[in-house]
């Protein structure tokens, strides 16, 4: 039996955040009933056609679930969603702020109608607040909570290339709900929270947090290279590719300049015995290795580094990554089936001996709409005009 079996996760979910946090349900056994608009469903469908004519975005997050359909203005609609929510162990939205409550099914609401349920929603910025109407993207999350002003070089900030405040928020809201599950097997009864994407990225913006408002000073933006520790970052080979290397303590220097430079005289000058040394002096460093790396391909340099024990790493590009042989070696990809085809997709991070997690299909929109409907008792006749009136 996987963990979340038994578990009924119904989401009002689209583009990153909750679909993020009911795939991870999805993964270990719940089961996810994904409600999208009927028609074009979940916007993030169409946001590319890169794999197999589908969105990048969507095959990621969207495996192992349900798709109904519902419009939840009509009144059909709202009959659906109920029945399902007097079943269901949790409801998750991230609707734009005030949407759900609109519709009648407001946190409050909920929880006096179903004292077993889950109720958790995502948002930009919190139920209230200044900022509660205001539109929130990852990039603009990124920017408010400060991650762009300490990423990138002196000249450019730069945001994160993933969408790391929806990812945020969406582990928040899937961490809060297992909480939730704990809890409600003490006491017997749901809970309702809510997740924002600026407080989740506020977490992780931790140690730039403290660093500036304690520090009297922002972190520097140093691209790949780090502000306080020298060498860190990347190097050229003679072979164009770069090679990332990280000195933590005066051992790892003397290395550095015996076995991968085999310039030992530097290991006890005074200009670079530090790493306080090296820093102030980074740039006369910082010509001496690169001139030193001429001597080698970047994999002649991996290979240098690995014997002198120092912390390294290639660049790779994104379809390196793919080919990586250490998720080769660890039989990491599995094929999930599409409506266009199958895609390669990665095994979850958490790696359990007892089980392997749930990789099923990528569902099209409103695929299970029909089935979920006779199984919650609706008969023929109330599906057809729910089609009629374009409830469903």
């Amino acid at each position: 039996m996987l963990p979340l079996e038994g578990i009924t996760v119904v989401s009002l979910e689209q583009a990153v955040a909750a679909p993020f946090a009911t795939r991870q349900f999805a993964d270990l056994g719940a089961r996810v009933i994904k409600i999208e608009r009927p028609g074009d469903g979940d916007f993030a469908r169409h946001y590319d056609t890169t794999v197999n004519g589908m969105a990048s975005h969507f095959v990621w997050i969207n495996r192992s679930k349900e798709s109904l359909t519902l419009n939840l203005k009509s009144e059909e609609g709202k009959e659906i969603l109920h029945t399902l929510l007097a079943e269901a162990d949790v409801f998750i939205q991230n609707l734009a702020p005030g949407a759900v409550d609109r519709l009648g099914f407001s946190p409050q609401q909920l929880k006096e109608k179903y004292d077993q349920l889950i109720v958790c929603g995502i948002s930009g910025y919190g139920s209230y607040g200044p900022y509660v109407d205001k539109k929130a993207y990852d990039l603009l999350i990124q920017c408010e909570a400060g991650l762009v002003s300490i990423t990138g070089t002196d000249e450019t900030p730069s945001k994160a290339g993933i969408s790391v405040a929806d990812i945020a928020a969406g582990m928040y809201a899937y961490t809060g709900i297992l909480t939730a599950l704990i809890q409600r097997s003490k006491t017997g009864k749901g809970s309702v929270f809510e997740v924002s994407m600026l407080e989740a990225l506020g977490e992780w913006m931790g140690y730039p947090l403290y660093y500036s408002h304690y520090g009297g000073k922002e972190p520097a933006r140093t691209g790949a290279r780090h502000a306080t520790i020298f060498p860190y970052g990347p190097f050229p080979a003679n072979d164009g590719k770069y090679v990332f290397l990280s000195i933590q303590n005066e051992r790892e220097w003397a290395r550095l300049c015996e076995t991968v430079m085999k310039r030992p005289e530097l290991i006890g000058d005074e200009k670079y015995s530090t790493n306080s040394a090296r820093v102030e002096n980074r740039e006369a460093l910082k010509e001496i290795i690169e001139s030193a790396f001429t001597a080698y391909t970047a994999a002649q340099l991996v290979n240098l580094l690995e014997e002198a024990k120092i912390a390294n790493a290639r660049l790779n590009s994104v379809e390196e990554f793919v080919q990586h042989p250490q998720l080769q070696a660890r039989n990491r990809w599995r094929n999930v089936d599409t409506p266009n085809g199958p895609i390669k997709s990665l095994l979850p991070p958490a790696t359990f001996q007892e089980f392997e997690p749930v990789m099923e299909a990528i569902p099209e929109v409103g695929q299970n709409t029909d089935a979920i409907l006779q199984e919650f008792g609706f008969d023929e006749a109330f599906i057809q005009k729910c089609k009629a009136t374009h409830a469903i």
